[in-house]
């Protein structure tokens, strides 16, 4: 993915990861790339970057563990933070 330099990056980015969420690239309780990772692929500042994550997180298919790292929720779980879960 190139990333257009003349609009904001971060939602660009996190349109991005959001793609590779929903399109299976990222399954289900697969780990994120890092922060760190992130900027480095797509050539941005880690700040850039921990904006495009909150974004994601903020979308509700992400969890994050300290120490551990970011994960794609699997449905079970959206449907149980959205609160409609068992």
């Amino acid at each position: 993915m190139r990333i257009d330099r003349t609009r904001a990056m971060w939602p660009q980015i996190a349109e991005e990861i959001l793609r590779r969420i929903h399109s299976g690239e990222y399954p289900p309780g697969s780990k994120v790339p890092s922060v760190v990772q992130i900027a480095n692929e797509f050539g941005v500042v880690n700040s850039t970057a921990q904006r495009a994550m909150e974004h994601v997180r903020a979308q509700g298919v992400t969890r994050s563990e300290k120490g551990m790292g970011t994960f794609v929720l699997r449905p079970e779980e959206r449907e149980a933070r959205e609160g409609g879960g068992g």
